[in-house]
C-alpha cells in the first residue's frame, strides 16, 4: 500500500472513531430518550442495543459525529416503531389465542367414547363420587352450582370431585387397560361397543 492509500485508509479510520466515540458518549441521552417513549428500562436498553449493532453495520457512510449523533436518533424512533408493532403483532395473537381457547372445541367422537366407559363404570363408584362426576364432567355444570344443590362448600365439592376422579380412574384402567393411559378414541376394552 503506498502513502497515498494509507492515508485515505487512516482518514477513513479517524472518521469513524469520531462517529463511534459521539454515539458512546451520548449513551445516557439515547437510553433517557427511548425509556421515555416505553416506559421501561430494561426494553429501552433492549431497543438501544439493537440500535447500536444496527449503527455498527451502517456507521461507515457518516463522517461527523453530529450527523452521526442526529442519524441515530431517526434509528431509535424507527426502532421504537418496529417495537411497538411486534407488540401489536404479538398482542393480537395473543388475543387469538385466548379467543380460540374459549371456545368450545368438543370432539363427539371422543366425548361419545369417553363417556360410554365412564357412563358404564360411574355405578361401581360411590354414589356421591358418581353423581359429582355426573354432573360437573358429563353435564358441564359448575362445582359451585353442584355443591350448593348438594349442600357442601364448593371447597368440599371441588375435593369431592378429585377424589372421585381419582376413583374414576381406578376404575377405568382396570376395566380398560392401557386405553385409558393412551385415549380412549382407540379403546380395545368393548365396554362401550
Amino acid at each position: 500500500m503506498n502513502a497515498v492509500e494509507q492515508g485515505g485508509v487512516e482518514a477513513m479510520r479517524e472518521e469513524g472513531d469520531v462517529v463511534t466515540r459521539a454515539l458512546v458518549e451520548n449513551h445516557r441521552q439515547f437510553l433517557a430518550f427511548v425509556e421515555r417513549r416505553v416506559g421501561n428500562r430494561a426494553t429501552a436498553e433492549e431497543i438501544l442495543q439493537s440500535a447500536f449493532v444496527k449503527s455498527l453495520e451502517k456507521s461507515g457512510t457518516l463522517s461527523d459525529a453530529e450527523g452521526a449523533v442526529t442519524w441515530f436518533y431517526r434509528l431509535l424512533r424507527n426502532a421504537m416503531v418496529d417495537h411497538y408493532r411486534r407488540q401489536q403483532v404479538e398482542g393480537r395473537a395473543l388475543e387469538r389465542e385466548a379467543r380460540e381457547a374459549e371456545e368450545p372445541s368438543e370432539d363427539p367422537e371422543l366425548k361419545q367414547a369417553v363417556c360410554a366407559c365412564v357412563g358404564k363404570l360411574l355405578p361401581t363408584l360411590k354414589p356421591e363420587y358418581a353423581e359429582m362426576v355426573r354432573q360437573v364432567d358429563l353435564e358441564e355444570r359448575a362445582v359451585p352450582d353442584v355443591a350448593r344443590e348438594a349442600g357442601i362448600t364448593p371447597n368440599n365439592a371441588g375435593v369431592r370431585l378429585h377424589r372421585a376422579r381419582q376413583a374414576l380412574k381406578k376404575q377405568l384402567e382396570r376395566s380398560c387397560g392401557s386405553c385409558a393411559s393412551h385415549g380412549c378414541l382407540n379403546c380395545s376394552c368393548k365396554s362401550h361397543a
